[in-house]
């Protein structure tokens, strides 16, 4: 448990959650201020900030458990679909690894929510970046 971190404090029982999952590596609740209805956060126990941080041993797991909350939150609120992400430090609210599980149907109002969306402005730029981060990868 990291001193401060809200997510610790909810997963030890300090502050109140409406939880929906509970095991022993994991813990997911509704957000408390969900984009829709069903927007849950889903994290590990441990504390880890982002997830660079995190034990690769930690990542499959996280991946099933993801599967299984979004799988559960499309069937509980009947939506078309599901959005998932993972912040990481700029817009982190909580610095503690968690991922967004949010029902989506069309026309939800979403579009453009989370970011604008571009063009590259050619090939050649699209050719580039891509090679930067191969380079990075590599």
């Amino acid at each position: 448990m990291a001193d401060g971190c809200v997510f610790c404090r909810i997963i030890a029982g300090e502050l109140p959650a409406h939880f929906v999952l509970e095991d022993d590596g994991f813990v997911a609740f509704l957000d408390t201020r969900p984009l829709f209805p069903g927007h849950v956060l889903l994290m590990p126990r441990e504390h880890v900030i982002t997830v660079m941080d995190a034990p690769r041993e930690l990542l499959g797991p996280l991946a099933e458990r993801t599967q299984d909350v979004s799988r559960a939150v499309q069937a509980a609120m009947a939506s078309a679909g599901i959005f998932t992400a993972v912040n990481n430090v700029v817009s982190q609210s909580v610095p503690h690894l968690h991922v967004h599980v949010v029902p989506r149907n069309r026309k939800d109002g979403l579009r453009g929510f989370f970011w604008p969306r571009s063009k590259y402005a050619s090939d050649e730029e699209a050719a580039d970046v891509a090679a930067r981060v191969r380079a990075a990868l590599a």
